[in-house]
């Protein structure tokens, strides 16, 4: 059996939901409110002391952190397979996760979000939660929760992160002029982990990141969508509400976002 705990925007907890959908493999969920601190529960501790998500339990089997999972899956059921044939396309494959995990994910995936959209909706909650999501952590996680939930796009780590992210777009777009896919000739576990980072800034009303000038990127997104895949995983488990301010706070952000990175040109 496999259980998988996760939230619909998580762009970790997605990974896994697109390698159930592209394996047809059924599943189990139990959803996990990020937002209002449900990963901080204690018996939601005890599967993932880093209180976060996703979690994926197979067989009563405890497997975190949401690269490794998915090579997991790809191990043990390997139809159709996610990982490219060629020794030097799974180098390729694993550099793709490798910046993802020590890059992207930790310096710009949760500073931009909070910073146009994410921020709102943990506001929205009222104070008490605002002040219990905030006061968890470490003192260095509590300072950066609350600079992020009050500075928006004026962070200077949101300003980082904006630029680490265009910079990794140009990355893609590069590759993607060489290979039909991220790894070589196949839809790989590359994809399957660059995809929910893409997504997200999709959501946020940012594809003009890479539709303005930026062709291959913008082909293979195009070729990504059509995948049944795709919606399962990546937009049916996102709560409406949080789909309608990613889409009002990503537009209304866009001017300023625009201005930011012409300010580095």
């Amino acid at each position: 059996m496999l259980e998988l705990y996760h939230h619909g925007t998580s762009v970790c907890a997605a990974k896994p939901r697109l390698v159930f959908a592209e394996k047809n493999l059924p599943w189990t969920g139990h959803y996990i409110d990020i937002l209002k601190g449900e990963q901080f529960a204690p018996e939601y501790l005890k599967l993932n002391p880093k209180h976060v998500v996703p979690t994926l339990v197979h067989d009563g089997q405890v497997i975190r952190e949401s690269t490794l999972i998915g090579e997991y899956l790809d191990e043990v059921f390997p139809e159709p397979p996610l990982k490219p044939d060629s020794a030097l396309d799974r180098v390729t494959m694993r550099t793709w996760t490798k910046r993802l995990d020590e890059e992207i994910h930790p310096l710009a995936a949760g500073a931009l979000t909070f910073a146009i959209s994410h921020r709102h909706a943990v506001i929205a909650n009222g104070p008490a939660v605002v002040e219990f999501y905030v006061n968890q952590g470490t003192p260095a996680d509590r300072e950066r929760r609350r600079r992020r939930l009050e500075g928006g796009l004026d962070d200077p780590e949101a300003q980082r992160a904006l630029r680490l992210f265009d910079r990794f777009l140009a990355d893609l777009d590069a590759q993607l002029a060489t290979t039909p896919w991220l790894a070589g000739d196949r839809f790989s576990l590359a994809e399957i982990g660059v995809i929910p980072y893409v997504n997200r800034l999709d959501m946020l009303q940012l594809s003009g990141l890479w539709t303005a000038a930026r062709p291959h990127l913008t082909a293979w997104w195009a070729r990504v969508k059509a995948r049944p895949s795709f919606a399962p995983a990546m937009l049916h488990f996102v709560p409406p509400e949080l789909t309608a301010l990613m889409t009002a706070k990503g537009q209304e952000a866009w001017p300023k976002v625009e201005a930011i990175l012409h300010a580095q040109a």
